[in-house]
């Protein structure tokens, strides 16, 4: 059952990935981590994001010069937070990574489906603390598209610069990461065994994605996508929180209820926006 889960589920990360550049991690790992944990999960996921982001960037690659020197700072901050996530990874209980997890990609989703953006002015003076927040995040949990969409949308990016910049950042961190988990062990023969389960998910769901997007409006598709992302993160926080008797049951099911009304709430809202704006053309 959990390796019929693990392949449609990447499948679905996949194709989202393909039409938006982002999304693989941030979809796969709240549902996987119901039935895996990770120190099983994050290596395998490490080694297929490596060379789905470079396949990414090297589509891109000409737009590379107009990013590079705004995405220096949150390289340089990089280093440093990958070193401090896989520390933490190798010391820390799996379920509080679980928790650590969902924690803090809740609120990222919820900006995202919100669609929030207001553009940061100093950019270059938030650039390395960003980038260590980065680092430590993607190491731990091996999600990184959320909060970057979000700093690059909120500046402006074009969508081909976009996804260049997503392309540099992830290729550089799931390098550094990929390191640091041989460096600390953290590569094993369970971590090996899931990946026929995610590899011909992501060679079927990403070339999916690019033609699917070509028919949908890009907006509207990665807004219904966060919100189906932020039910499953709200799911699995709910069900962490009891593992780590940090709640109970009835607690858990209203902040999942919560969030699922959060949601409809958000996407109404949007199409409601979204038929108002059309009718005025």
């Amino acid at each position: 059952m959990d390796q019929i889960v693990l392949v449609l589920i990447t499948f679905v990360a996949a194709t989202v990935n393909g039409a938006l550049g982002y999304g693989f991690s941030s979809i796969t790992m709240p549902v996987a981590l119901l039935f895996y944990t990770n120190r099983i999960l994050n290596p395998a996921m490490v080694l297929v994001e490596l060379v789905l982001n470079s396949y990414v960037l090297f589509l891109n690659r000409q737009n590379i010069p107009n990013i590079f020197r705004r995405v220096v700072p949150i390289l340089i901050g990089l280093a440093m937070g990958v070193a401090i996530g896989s520390y933490i990874l190798s010391m820390v209980q799996p379920a509080w990574v679980k928790f650590v997890t969902y924690f803090m990609l809740l609120p990222l989703i919820l900006l995202q489906a919100a669609g929030i953006r207001k553009p940061i002015k100093a950019e270059k003076a938030i650039g390395v603390p960003f980038g260590v927040g980065i680092g430590t995040l993607y190491s731990v949990t091996t999600i990184s598209g959320p909060p970057l969409a979000l700093l690059f949308n909120n500046q402006g990016y074009e969508k081909q610069d976009f996804r260049a910049a997503l392309g540099v950042i992830r290729v550089a961190e799931a390098t550094l990461t990929a390191i640091a988990y041989g460096i600390i062990g953290f590569y094993s023969v369970e971590s090996m065994k899931v990946m026929p389960y995610i590899v011909p998910s992501v060679l079927l769901g990403i070339p999916l994605g690019v033609f699917l997007i070509r028919w949908m409006d890009p907006e509207t598709f990665r807004r219904l996508c966060m919100s189906f992302d932020a039910v499953i993160v709200g799911f699995g926080l709910s069900r962490v929180l009891v593992e780590l008797n940090l709640a109970s049951t009835f607690t858990t099911y209203t902040i999942l209820s919560i969030v699922v009304l959060l949601n409809a709430v958000l996407l109404y809202r949007y199409f409601q926006e979204r038929a108002i704006s059309q009718s005025k053309i």
